[in-house]
């Protein structure tokens, strides 16, 4: 039988992806690196484009806002501890590189730092913004991706909306189901 669920707690139930970083530099400021579980994928071509939820409440916001470019960094399970810790302050106060310990790496195409210690680094750049001022929402265009090919831990781990998290388990290998869509059946 089903119980009705309250509408504030739908989002626990569809949340698309990942727990990721997100890194800004605003002109001679030290770079600056928030958590973020708000994004989605909006189109999954060449350059991909990510949406993503930042607002003036996260200290990253004005240098999004006004670089108009940032990374996204995507961290792995041995990172969660860290990356809870990073959301659990502000960049206005904290030095988070430092203070986490997180090594930036410059960035090839955008002034926002790579972390080194993740996975994969996407540079973006603000693509539309013209969701911003009414839901808080960006368009990146992914203009440089990189990946960590020796990193041995590859999990990713995804926020439930209550304090707690799952991490990425079993893989289930449908490729010869996935008939219909051939081009998603990549290396």
């Amino acid at each position: 039988m089903m119980e009705p669920l309250p509408l504030s707690r739908v989002y626990r139930f569809i949340e698309p992806g990942p727990v990721v970083l997100v890194t800004t530099v605003k002109g001679d400021e030290r770079p600056d690196v928030m958590a973020m579980s708000y994004h989605m994928v909006v189109d999954d071509g060449d350059p991909p484009l990510i949406a993503c939820m930042l607002g003036p409440w996260d200290y990253s916001f004005s240098a999004l806002l006004s670089t108009r470019e940032c990374v996204i960094a995507i961290p792995t399970v041995d990172l969660a501890t860290k990356v809870v810790e990073i959301g659990n302050c502000s960049g206005a106060d904290t030095d988070k590189f430092e203070k986490f310990g997180l090594t930036p790496v410059p960035a090839k195409k955008v002034k926002a730092p790579l972390v080194a210690e993740c996975l994969a680094n996407f540079e973006c750049r603000v693509k539309d913004d013209s969701l911003v001022e009414r839901y808080n929402m960006f368009v990146l265009e992914a203009v440089a991706a990189w990946v960590d090919p020796a990193r041995k831990e590859r999990r990713l781990f995804h926020h439930r909306g209550d304090g707690t998290f799952v991490v990425d388990g079993r893989v289930l290998d449908l490729k010869k189901k996935m008939t219909k869509w051939p081009s998603y059946i990549r290396d």
